[in-house]
């Protein structure tokens, strides 16, 4: 029978609730057990495709297509597994069900409400998968605990704990601050936030402890007198110079040892974790940097989240320490060059809107001209495109649909278009190409030495693409359209092969990259920028 465990947390948000439920499928997936992750979020959003990255972050996209939360790159970068449409779930999706059954009267006039409704749907949800054979099911909970919008979430994994017994566990990440005028450490908030969850009915099997120094045992037994918790399972989550120290950190303090035990299930040996920590012995011994430049528009780490992480994994394999700089694409339109004079290598990054895009343009401009490894994804794609056409072609006033729809210009020289069975879609949310599609490499191009490989197939996020009336012209003067969708014949990547790196890819190679298996095209890249 399939386990279930269900990650909660508790004080303030952003603890890393994501990293710890990856870190756990790690450690239990090293035991040789068959896991996947899921999010629940309580947003009403149907998915978050829509919100503004400063709202929630990057949109990371699934295989299958879905818009979901960033946390379920972290589940796949740190297990490899791929998540799919039902491992992401938010209030939003879960009501629209629930309604929709109404409306068809499947409920023969009932009236509908939270319980047993909505809660009978989420635990339907939570379970879905455990048809696939799973051995263990991790389920995090979205927001913290005290949220209004959490307690059908709670409600729900409250009555699965009540009929799976020993099969379910619950892991409660809370907050430990230190008060830096008493000199203090203070366990009063993990207090208040378990009370909290056992007023839910809910009983946390393990805390873990996110803090910024330090707790000793002492301290650790109160919280484990305070909150009903064996001392065992009262782990700490220190500051760490990785996030991919975390699951060796876990590790270490026996947390995947007191989940099993806390299911009745034979522990057994403790996993080396042999290539998990080559990779961080690499990321440790690393003396040299490589500069790379992150050209976007929007100045919040987690935007780029996946992009940030697909150049470490690469730096790391290459031996180097990545140094990261954002250069904001709207300042560049009125600074000089000198941040882009620093940089190894430039990436321009993906986005939508006008905003910030003539700075990108220029950036593509900068790296064609001075032989600078530039690395152009989705949007960044688009952008050297339009660069290339005004500059190189002498088509001054070439633009993207998407630009001209929005009043932002007015050109004939459409070098990116709106898809064909795009004209027509007037809704948001999820009606873009999404998810995984087939990419055929024309054979001794830049990109297929690389990937090795004549068929890849990757992930998509996008309305706009290249123009292929434009093609014959882009390829007679340098630019390549060196990959192409084998049935729509729609252009996938360009690169410049006369250039040390200069590749452009409408998909998105950072959704596949790994800790233990780095993405081809930013290894290159990164070799490249050295």
């Amino acid at each position: 029978m399939t386990k279930f465990i269900f990650v909660t947390g508790g004080v303030v948000s952003s603890l890393g609730k994501g990293i710890i439920s990856a870190s756990i499928g790690k450690l239990l997936q090293a035991r040789g057990f068959k896991i996947t992750i899921q999010k629940f979020d309580p947003y009403i959003n149907i998915d978050p495709g829509t919100l503004n990255p400063y709202e929630h972050g990057e949109c990371y996209v699934t295989v299958d297509g879905m818009e979901t939360d960033l946390d379920l790159g972290h589940y796949e970068r740190f297990t490899g597994i791929q998540t799919t449409r039902h491992n992401s779930q938010t209030t939003g999706r879960i009501y629209q069900t629930v309604i929709d059954k109404e409306r068809r009267g499947d409920y023969l006039g009932r009236t509908i409400q939270v319980v047993p409704h909505i809660t009978d749907e989420i635990k339907r949800r939570i379970q879905y998968l455990s048809k696939d054979g799973y051995d263990f099911i991790i389920t995090e909970i979205g927001g913290t605990i005290g949220d209004i919008e959490s307690a059908p979430f709670l409600e729900s994994i409250r009555q699965l704990k009540w009929e799976l017994g020993k099969d379910a566990v619950f892991v409660h990440l809370t907050y430990v601050p230190y008060l830096k005028a008493a000199g203090e450490l203070k366990t009063k908030p993990t207090q208040h936030s378990v009370k909290e969850l056992q007023s839910a009915g809910i009983q946390p099997d393990i805390l873990i402890l996110r803090t910024e120094r330090h707790l000793d045992d002492h301290l650790r037994g109160k919280v484990a007198g305070f909150c009903n918790v064996d001392l065992e399972c009262v782990i700490q989550s220190e500051n760490l110079d990785s996030i991919y120290e975390v699951p060796v950190n876990m590790q270490y303090q026996g947390l995947d040892a007191a989940i099993l035990r806390k299911m009745q299930i034979p522990v057994g040996e403790t996993p080396k974790l042999g290539p998990w920590n080559h990779f961080l012995e690499l990321q440790k011994n690393a003396k040299d940097e490589v500069h790379i430049g992150l050209v976007g528009k929007y100045n919040l780490q987690d935007a780029y989240k996946s992009i940030s992480e697909s150049l470490s994994h690469a730096a790391t394999y290459n031996n180097r320490k990545l140094k990261l700089t954002f250069i904001n694409s709207e300042e560049l339109v009125t600074s000089d060059n000198s941040l882009l004079e620093r940089q190894d290598g430039i990436v321009i990054c993906p986005g939508f809107g006008h905003r910030g895009t003539e700075g990108k343009i220029l950036a593509a401009k900068y790296c064609r001209e001075h032989n600078v490894p530039c690395f152009g994804i989705c949007l960044g794609m688009q952008m050297m495109v339009i660069e290339f056409a005004r500059n190189v072609l002498g088509l001054s006033d070439a633009c993207s649909r998407e630009f001209i729809d929005a009043s932002a210009c007015d050109s004939p020289h459409c070098v990116i278009d709106l898809m064909e069975e795009q004209k027509m879609v007037s809704q948001k949310g999820g009606t873009m190409r999404l998810g995984a599609y087939d990419c055929e490499l024309q054979k001794g191009s830049r990109v297929q030495q690389i990937y090795d490989e004549e068929i890849i197939r990757e992930r998509h996020r996008h309305r706009y693409e290249f123009n292929n009336d434009y093609i014959v012209e882009f390829e007679h003067h340098g630019m390549k359209c060196s990959g192409r969708n084998p049935e729509t014949e729609l252009v996938e990547i360009v690169e410049m092969p006369e250039l040390h790196w200069y590749i452009g890819t409408q998909f998105h190679p950072e959704y596949e990259s790994t800790v233990l298996y780095p993405h081809p095209l930013f290894m290159d890249f990164i070799k490249s920028c050295l």
